[in-house]
């Protein structure tokens, strides 16, 4: 039977988060990696710092596939230059970032360019290529990947549906969907685009970053409260909702106190840790 394997190389949110107090479920922002049956990862979603741990996963092999992110703020994309598989001679990177008015090579440059950072996107060895998508649906290394925009604050954001036939996981990393509508419970509407991308899905990787009692206060950051992600996990049909992109402030036992409070009788409710494997 074919197995898709999901790495989580990055589960944290906005920035960052060394130190004790958040080493067990992880510092390192949004990363996660799909591979089939026990071959290398081919398919990357988010280029967070946790893409240097994807590295080590290669066995000392180049990376040869596609990094698709869900947007370009920074907590998405500060891995790319700290990727030793991706910058080397024999590497072979599809990077895809939605559209937004400009090329991607033009628009990462913006941070990747003296005297902001010492390298350009240019100067990464290997064979790499920097596009642009919209909503449709690609064939991205054996996965048919499904895009839709999703809202968020501060430029285009598209949460993604991937699957090889069999599996299929959602991938809404960050999603505000109280901006569109207060909805049932005053945590957000139920958003059409973001319903079509987890309705049946194995696994359902959604943003967790606030608590209902904290989002008010944080409105206009374009994050949700994590009760949100059982309330769409449950309209949706999926099996797992997996609590991801924690906000970096939230220590490891902070983020076990708020998944204690969540409860449902037909989805099952996880923390997404750095350095578990899911296997579908």
């Amino acid at each position: 039977m074919a197995v898709v394997r999901i790495d989580l190389c990055g589960v944290r949110g906005s920035l960052p988060s060394p130190g004790p107090e958040f080493a067990r479920v992880g510092g390192n922002t949004s990363c996660i990696a799909l591979s089939h049956d026990g071959q290398q990862p081919t398919l990357v979603l988010d280029a967070g710092t946790g893409l240097r741990r994807l590295s080590a996963l290669l066995n000392g092999e180049a990376f040869r596939g596609t990094l698709i992110v869900g947007h370009l703020h920074w907590d998405h994309v500060m891995g790319i230059p700290f990727f030793p598989a991706g910058d080397r001679p024999d590497a072979s990177v599809r990077m895809m970032a939605p559209e937004q008015g400009l090329d991607l090579l033009t628009l990462l440059e913006r941070t990747m360019h003296p005297p902001l950072f010492p390298i350009r996107p240019t100067d990464l060895r290997g064979a790499w290529a920097f596009e642009t998508y919209g909503e449709g649906e690609f064939d991205l290394e054996g996965f048919t990947v499904t895009t839709r925009e999703i809202p968020h604050t501060g430029g285009r954001t598209m949460g993604l549906r991937i699957s090889d036939g069999r599996s299929t996981i959602a991938y809404l990393s960050d999603h505000a969907p109280h901006t569109v509508g207060p909805g049932a419970d005053g945590l957000g509407d139920l958003h059409p685009a973001a319903v079509e991308l987890a309705t049946g899905v194995d696994v359902l990787f959604h943003d967790a970053q606030y608590s209902a009692e904290e989002l008010p206060g944080h409105f206009t950051w374009g994050h949700a409260a994590a009760q949100y992600c059982v309330t769409r996990a449950e309209h949706c049909g999926v099996r797992t909702v997996m609590l991801f992109h924690h906000d970096p402030n939230r220590t490891d036992d902070q983020v076990d106190a708020l998944a204690a409070t969540l409860h449902s009788e037909l989805v099952e409710i996880r923390v997404a840790v750095e350095g578990d494997v899911i296997q579908l």
